[in-house]
């Protein structure tokens, strides 16, 4: 080792070559692409060469290539051999063989100089060869690592140098890895939206490369010579984590001395240039796809070509290599220069298909002469408007990002013609922006004068009040996402910007901080830091701050900062940023995602110390949820999160906000967002007058139209709504429903309008159409090319392109014809008949490519996947308004059998340009390669075997098995098939998949194969189906339409049925005569039909009315002793009747006295006594009584007409038959009877075949408003399966109910199996949401629902199956029913249903305060204890908005303490007050009295009713849902619209209960008491006549107290109530107010004593307040 380290130190150097001798090597290296397992498909490349190096000067050598030969391999490797690319090789000879010159330098290769006739991929490959020698050689180590520059850049390398004393050799091994590379040579394109995830890189990686190289040095006289270099790179790719299996490149490279010569040649009688370095250099690569390669000789030809095929070929139907033929028209474009473009736009712009497919396939050439393109175009008055807006749309998304793109762009900024059209001028500029953030995605050093423009805009708008500017300015720097835009966008936000910050809307102020998202994205740290500023402050509006939140959270935001938001939650007075933040950490303590691992942990810290009551804060505060799921094997997952933005408790969230992203391979792209702010939408519907009651919907348009007018008529009114879209994290779209749009709206909708444009439309419907579209669609083009050891590029890439057509051929005859100046009711009086054929397509491809891609060779391998949908149809339309008639046929589309096939390959492939017809195509997997890999196997385990066990015995026969092929796994094929004989047809799925799995179980192993999916539709077996009819005929000639008659009778029933009705009826009669009185008919008939003992098989063979009320049976109670008995027997009976007698009542006492106490307890929590409104309306006889049960008159009117067919004519029949080319009936049959007088109807759905009697028959009956029963039977003849449905009103106790009961015979298996699932699935949810679940032996066959209201909003639900019954009491509603007052109050809204629909919601949602003597409990819920001041008058509750809607004022009489209320709306005054014992009410001065309530104000939609022993308002229009008084309580609740926007006694409404104190100046007071007063409004004079003798001051403590170390007298800084002055007060109290203090010496003048209300509080004591005040008759 001494010896060593000596020579090293001594005479190691890097190899040299002498002056005057030529050194010759033999040179091969190889690229191979595939599986790295043998027996499978792989691509590659090899160059082959004698390579000659000599010295041309110091320092400077010349490298020549002798004799290159380069070679192609398509093949099973490794039985195939590579072919000789031989056409190729001659056409490059000449590049080849030209010598090129290095710099070289101990072992360090320098500047490269060539002529200018090489290629730059030719030149690469001699960088490969120039690779070899580039040797860092340190004398004094032998094993060490440096960052090495070389093809791949600047890498980790390690050197480990050993010496071969014997030999005389010293052996150098280079090693690289390329994974950690200071500057790696890449280039990405599409791209540019995703971000790297260093932590989903941590835990795998989808790529990976590393090198060796080894070398063999001499040491001679002249110095040392390389004698041989073996080097190998491998790199492995997969799109799931590579430890699941992955695809490599393999490269070789060998370099073998052969000889020195003494002679040296001459370089090239040519200027040699400057052409780089050692590094790689990108070339023509850039432009060619990896998918096809194009041998381009007349491009222009080519591009014409190609469009005529597309355009041919792409009409009717999509062809299936469409996609292909339009990546390969784009590869065409990018090669052919601006004036080919401009002279195809010449020759194809006046026709219309062509036009059409040059615009859409001109932004895909993805370079900045399509942005020109678009743009010259477009300023030359020959696009329009839509055809401008969808290319510059695609264009700003597909260009790469370069100077000179943003160049054109910028110019379209400040072009006038973009100006004046609002959605180019937001595409523009929003395209502006992403065109930035590409090329900074791309170049680290991006310039801050790419966005200094914007900056400008911003301080335009901010000096010019430009609102709307100012915020499309900031949401392209947010598209930007430039950290020097930070500046700016700061000095608009509060707390950070000058005065005029504060003073900008708030909607200015959100768009601020959303700008900051993507600048985050690179500064996090810098944005961490404002957000939190931002989120502490806590005199901003809570959106902003919730804003700020979001924007914080998404920077990963660290364990300290997490800590911080935690520890602010515990003092947070609003509960809306409480809810958000904490929701927010919630859901991220679930976080699976690597990137926000970090950021879960910290939330799982910070819940403990946080309180989980935020949990049960209602659904109205706002909310953050976040979900995500991610695989560590495949490195993918996914992520959503919604954003619930509110800033007071209403129903309308102030925004929305909901966001996806995905992870792949090492990376993460946020997909898609959208987002929804609600601002001004609410105040504007509100100015909707209201009109009368019987308005028509037109006069109610106008009315919405006429306040959205006045809306937009106001000079400064917000939008009433925005919402914005963003893909791949940038906005590409947003929208403000403002004046604008608003005016549009409006004048669409005209009358006129809508006249004009619905006769064009129907015109044209007439007129008959003929359209054809076609749209090609680049949806993905991903590529990463980096070099390879060998000087070839390897390409990874992902392309997805489709194209979609549809042709429609409409067609119309009208008979009569029609006048030239039709009218449209002319249509109701003709025969239209319609004929449509449609035949929409898709074709789509998707390809991923890993290989070797030039301009003159390809090797790689690709997986292709190719979906191709076509689903044709024809459809013929006959209308016959004054018949009836109308009639649908869909006819056959003859030749296409393949509606849809999704089939996808692995191959390899090897072409070169030269020979293109001799590119070669292998399958990844051949069909042998399953056998041949197997017995490769199975050899090389016994040869194992063998050898291990050679030292101990011999391998015979009887030891080691002899070689037999294993079975592997075969393709797998599947297909599954359904015919319709009725309709003639078979429909086909089939699947099947050959892959290469059996190598190894890997997921990335499953993909590489053939795979195929198809779905077919064949003709069935049998005549020919010439169409399929559907035909509806209404009225009198429905019984023409019937084929098929089907007349059914008693006598049809067989004879058992017959003899069970009988005994049936012998059972019965005993239980009919004892019948009691009417008042009591319903009982008894409960008690008759508890006979559970009957078949009910028989009973649904007599009527469905029977049987429904049968298994209706088991009634919980009966009046007399026998019912009692019997229902004593039954396990599910109760213990009360609906008997309204006492006797009845002690006599049910009696009976249920025998059940256990614990019996009892069950059925008051769900026995559910219903008792039935229902009083049937079909006697047969005036004899019986009227009361009798309904069942029976359903099963009388029943037996008298059972099937309605043989006494009635169908009113409706539906014909759905398949006409055949025999002529034979086949198909469906519906038909439907109405029996009017009994409200009857029963339709009867049967086959057309003759010898099919498999029905369905349904039977319904309305026997009264308050009872619906149906029939449901079907099986042969309807008489195998059968179900009866009851729905019926009733009371329980005297609350209303509805009950459903479901009775049946028995069932199909299938149904059985279905109904015990869903049973079984209900039972396991009952625990969720809280349903108590107890065993029951109910009535069998039967499940009975049963709901019953408990109040006004909540049911109580009990639900019976025959083994279980499941109950929940007080299930709350959002709506009101109309029962109780409410029902009172429904009585304007009468005749309008959807008004009373919205009474009920709105009723539900309001926010209700109420006053019990000193007791109030806010709109909040908040109870407190106040002291009210006696005579004077206090805001209740006000519209604190401009617009002041209304106002309650509440004052406290000093005598008797009663309360008065003070309404005022519009020019309404309503005064509330008690009078002897009374509730009185006064309408503008004028007593109203209580004989002549309810009041209905007579323009506005005002009501004044009595309500028990109070009155109520109701002005619900207004904001106001009701204002009720009696003797003891106040109440007064206010509309939904209006949470957030009150104000007074009651609070604002907003569920802020940590801010509910908070007095007129926004102060928030410590004491309810002290809250109370700050609303009391004070008397001006001691002889007013209000009697309010108190007023608010400021009042001095009464001691001196030391603050800080020096004497201090105090003021309060909150209102105190106090008598006037010569007042003297009667009643008062202590409240506790905030004190300011000063010193001693100090005097208070009176501008101080102004602002004592605003100053600081430095302590808080107590201080006397005044209720009640006399005043003596002198005072003055």
């Amino acid at each position: 080792m001494w010896v060593l380290l000596v020579a090293l130190a001594v005479g190691l150097a890097a190899p040299e070559f002498a002056s005057g001798k030529t050194y010759a090597y033999k040179y091969e290296a190889f690229v191979m692409g595939g599986l790295p397992e043998d027996g499978l498909a792989r691509a590659g490349v090899k160059v082959r060469s004698k390579v000659m190096i000599c010295a041309e000067a110091a320092g400077t050598f010349m490298l020549k290539l002798v004799n290159p030969e380069i070679s192609e391999y398509s093949g099973i490797w490794p039985k195939d051999d590579f072919l000789p690319a031989t056409k190729l090789t001659s056409a490059l000879q000449a590049q080849l063989s030209t010598p090129i010159k290095f710099e070289y330098t101990n072992g360090v290769v320098g500047k490269v100089f060539a002529p200018a006739g090489i290629s730059t991929t030719v030149l690469n490959v001699i960088r490969g060869v120039l690779n070899i020698f580039q040797l860092n050689i340190k004398k004094t180590q032998n094993v060490y690592e440096l960052q090495e520059p070389g093809t791949q850049g600047v890498c980790k390398t390690h050197y480990v140098i050993s010496e071969d004393t014997k030999a005389e050799r010293i052996m150098f091994t280079k090693s690289k890895d390329l994974n950690e590379c200071q500057e790696r040579i890449v280039k990405d394109i599409g791209l540019a939206y995703t971000e790297r995830c260093t932590e989903c890189e941590a835990r795998g990686k989808a790529l990976k490369g590393a090198s060796a190289v080894h070398y063999t040095i001499k040491e001679t006289d002249t110095g040392a010579m390389l004698l041989e270099a073996n080097g190998t790179e491998i790199i492995q790719f997969s799109p799931i984590s590579i430890m699941n299996g992955a695809a490599q490149m393999e490269s070789k490279q060998v370099l073998t001395f052969l000889e020195i010569e003494k002679t040296t040649f001459k370089p090239l009688a040519a200027e040699y240039l400057h052409r780089g370095y050692l590094q790689y250099q990108f070339g023509a690569e850039l432009l060619q796809t990896p998918i096809q390669l194009l041998r381009i000789t007349n491009v222009e030809a080519q591009i014409v070509e190609i469009l005529n095929h597309l355009v041919t070929f792409n009409v009717d139907k999509v062809h299936e290599d469409a996609p292909l033929k339009f990546i390969e028209l784009i590869q065409l474009l990018r090669v052919a220069s601006s004036q080919s473009i401009e002279a195809l736009w010449t020759q194809f712009k006046n026709r219309a298909d062509h036009r059409h497919w040059i615009l859409n396939i001109v932004p895909a050439i993805a370079t900045p002469a399509a942005l020109r393109f678009v743009k010259d175009k477009f300023l030359a008055d020959e696009l329009t408007i839509v055809e401008a807006a969808q290319a510059l749309l695609a264009s700003v998304h597909m260009v790469t990002a370069d100077l000179e793109a943003i160049n054109l762009l910028k110019d379209l900024t400040i072009n006038q013609k973009i100006k004046d059209n609002p959605v180019l001028r937001e595409i523009v500029m929003l395209g502006y922006g992403t065109m930035v953030a590409k090329y900074c995605a791309e170049n680290p050093t991006c310039p801050a004068e790419l966005v200094a423009p914007m900056h400008d805009r911003v301080v335009q708008a901010v000096s010019k009040q430009d609102i709307e500017w100012l915020i499309l300015a900031l949401k392209v720097l947010g598209n930007a996402g430039h950290s020097a835009s930070l500046k700016p966008i700061m000095k608009l936000l509060p707390g950070f910007g000058s005065a005029t910050a504060a003073t900008l809307p708030l909607r200015v102020h959100i768009e601020a901080v959303l700008a900051l998202r993507n600048i985050a994205k690179r500064e996090p740290k810098m944005i961490q830091a404002m957000a939190v500023q931002l989120f502490m402050d806590k005199d901003l509006h809570s959106e902003l701050r919730m804003v700020a939140a979001i924007v914080l959270f998404e920077t990963k935001l660290p364990m300290g900062l997490v800590m911080t938001l935690a520890d602010a939650l515990l003092t947070e007075k609003n509960l809306q940023v409480s809810s958000f933040v904490y929701s927010y950490m919630k859901a991220m303590t679930k976080s699976t995602s690597p990137d926000f691992a970090s950021v879960a942990a910290a939330c799982n810290i910070a819940m403990k110390i946080l309180s989980p009551k935020f949990d049960r804060l209602s659904h109205r505060f706002s909310r953050a949820f976040y979900l995500d799921s991610y695989y560590d094997p495949w490195m993918a997952g996914a992520a959503a999160s919604a954003f619930y933005v509110n800033d007071a408790a209403t129903v309308m969230p102030r925004a929305i906000v909901a966001k996806a992203r995905t992870y792949m391979a090492g990376a993460y792209a946020d997909v898609f967002e959208v987002g929804v702010r609600t601002e001004g939408m609410q105040e504007a519907f509100l100015k909707i007058q209201e009109g009368t009651e019987n308005a028509d919907r037109m006069t109610k348009m106008r009315q919405v139209m006429k306040a959205l007018s006045e809306w937009s008529a106001q000079p400064s009114s917000q939008p009433l709504a925005s919402v914005y879209v963003k893909f791949f994290g940038q906005e590409i779209a947003f929208a403000n429903i403002d004046k604008a749009i608003v005016n549009q709206i409006m004048q669409l909708v005209s009358v006129q309008s809508i006249r004009t444009y619905g006769k064009e439309a129907l015109d044209a419907l007439l007129a008959g159409f003929v359209s054809h579209y076609a749209k090609p669609w680049l949806f993905t083009e991903v590529r990463r090319i980096f070099p390879t050891a060998t000087g070839l590029p390897m390409e990874l890439s992902f392309y997805t392109a489709a194209v979609a057509a549809a042709t429609v051929n409409f067609r119309t005859t009208v008979t009569p014809s029609l006048p030239a100046n039709y009218q449209v009711s002319q249509l109701l009086k003709s025969d239209i008949n319609m004929r449509a054929d449609i035949s929409p397509s898709v074709s789509m491809h998707t390809y991923a490519v890993m290989g070797v891609n030039t301009a003159f060779i390809q090797a790689v391998l690709m997986s292709r996947a190719r979906v191709h949908t076509i689903v044709p149809a024809k459809i013929e339309a006959r209308i016959d308004m004054i018949k009836g008639n109308f009639k649908f046929q869909v006819l056959p589309v003859p030749g296409i059998n393949e509606i849809a096939s999704a089939r996808a390959d692995t191959v390899v492939i090897a072409r070169n340009v030269e020979d293109l017809a001799a590119a070669k195509i292998t399958p990844m997997i051949p069909a042998a390669a399953e056998a041949q890999v197997s017995r490769k196997t199975f050899s090389s385990k016994i040869s194992r075997m063998a050898s291990s066990r050679a030292s101990d015995m011999s391998a015979s026969s009887e030891i080691l098995p002899a070689p037999r092929e294993e079975r592997l796994p075969k393709a797998f094929k599947k297909k599954w098939c359904a015919e319709s004989k009725t309709f003639g047809f078979k429909a086909c799925t089939e699947f099947k998949s050959r892959n290469a799995s059996f190598m190894k179980k890997w997921p990335f192993y499953t993909m590489i194969g053939e795979h195929a999916f198809l779905v077919e539709v064949f003709p069935a077996a049998g005549p020919e189906v010439e169409r399929i009819e559907i035909e509806i005929q209404v009225g009198e000639k429905a019984a023409e339409k019937i084929i098929k008659v089907i007349t059914m009778s008693e006598e049809d029933e067989p004879l058992e049925d017959k003899n069970v009705l009988m005994k049936l009826k012998k059972i019965l009669e005993p239980g009919q005569k004892n019948r009691t009185a009417p008042s009591s008919s319903s009982s008894s008939s409960s008690s008759r039909s508890s006979r559970s003992g009957v078949s009910s098989s028989a009973l649904s063979k007599s009527s469905s009315s029977s049987s429904s009320s049968r298994h209706n049976s088991k009634k919980v109670a009966s009046t007399s002793s026998s019912s009692s008995s019997r229902s004593s027997r039954s396990p599910s009976s109760s213990s009360s009747s609906r008997s309204s007698s006492s006797s009845s009542s002690k006599t049910s006492s009696r009976s249920s006295s025998s059940s256990s106490s614990s019996s009892r307890s069950k059925q008051q929590l769900y026995a559910m006594n219903f008792t039935k409104n229902h009083i049937h309306q079909h006697d047969l006889s005036t004899e019986r009584p009227s009361s009798r049960s309904s069942g029976q008159s359903f099963e009388a009117m029943y037996n008298k007409a059972k099937y309605l067919a043989n006494d009635v004519t169908p009113a409706v029949a539906i014909l759905i038959r398949a006409v055949r080319v025999d002529h034979k009936v086949q198909g469906y049959q519906i038909a439907a009877y109405i029996d009017k007088p009994n409200a009857r109807l029963q339709i009867v759905f049967a086959n057309l075949e003759e010898n099919d009697h498999w029905r369905i028959c349904a039977d319904g009956v309305i026997l009264s408003n308050h009872k619906l029963m149906a029939n449901f039977a079907w099986g042969l003849e309807c008489k195998q399966y059968q179900t009866n449905i009851t729905a019926e009103t009733g009371v329980v106790g005297k609350e209303p109910a509805l009950r459903l009961k479901i009775t049946w015979d028995k069932l199909p298996k299938s149904m059985k199996c279905y109904a015990k699932e869903i049973s079984d699935y209900i039972s396991r949810m009952t625990k969720e949401f809280g349903i108590t679940q107890a065993k029951a032996k109910n009535v069998p066959n039967q499940i009975k629902l049963s709901v019953a209201a408990a109040s006004e909003t909540t049911l109580n639900v009990v639900l019976k199956m025959p083994k279980k019954t499941m109950y929940k009491l007080g299930v709350g509603i959002p709506f009101y029913l109309p029962i109780r007052e409410t029902a009172a109050e429904l009585e304007p809204f009468q005749n309008n249903l959807a008004e009373q629909i919205a009474y009920l919601l709105t009723k539900a949602n309001a926010a209700e305060c109420t006053l019990v003597r000193n007791t109030l409990i806010t709109f909040n819920n908040r109870r407190n204890k106040i002291a009210l001041p006696h005579s004077c008058f206090q805001i209740l509750a006000q519209d604190c908005t401009p617009e002041l809607k209304f106002l309650v004022l509440l004052k406290r009489d000093q005598t008797q303490e009663l309360n008065h209320i003070y309404i005022k709306i519009e020019n309404l005054e309503v005064e509330l007050y008690s009078k002897d014992s009374v509730s009185k009410v006064k309408v503008n001065g004028r007593e109203i009295p209580n004989s002549n309530l309810p009041y209905q104000h007579p323009t506005a939609k005002i009501q004044i009713r009595q309500s028990g022993q109070g009155i109520a308002v109701h002005a619900p229009n207004y904001g106001l849902q009701e204002v009720f008084l009696d003797q003891n309580k106040l109440k007064v609740k206010v509309v939904d619209w209006m949470r957030g926007q009150t104000c007074g006694l009651c609070g604002k409404a907003d569920g802020e209960i940590r801010q509910e104190f908070q007095s007129p100046n926004r102060r928030l007071t410590m004491t309810a008491v002290s809250f109370a007063h700050s609303w009391v409004l004070p008397g001006k004079s001691c002889r007013d006549a209000s009697e309010c003798f108190m007023k608010l001051e400021s009042v001095k403590l009464e001691k001196q107290v030391n603050l800080h170390g020096q004497e201090s007298k105090c003021y309060s800084v909150e209102p105190v109530l106090r008598c006037l002055p010569g007042c003297v007060p009667v009643r008062s109290t202590a409240v506790t107010v905030g004190y300011h203090c000063l010193p001693v010496g100090t005097n208070l003048n009176r501008s101080d004593q102004g602002m004592i209300f605003e100053k600081s509080i430095d302590l808080r004591d107590e201080a006397e307040a005044h209720l009640a005040c006399r005043c003596p008759a002198q005072c003055a």
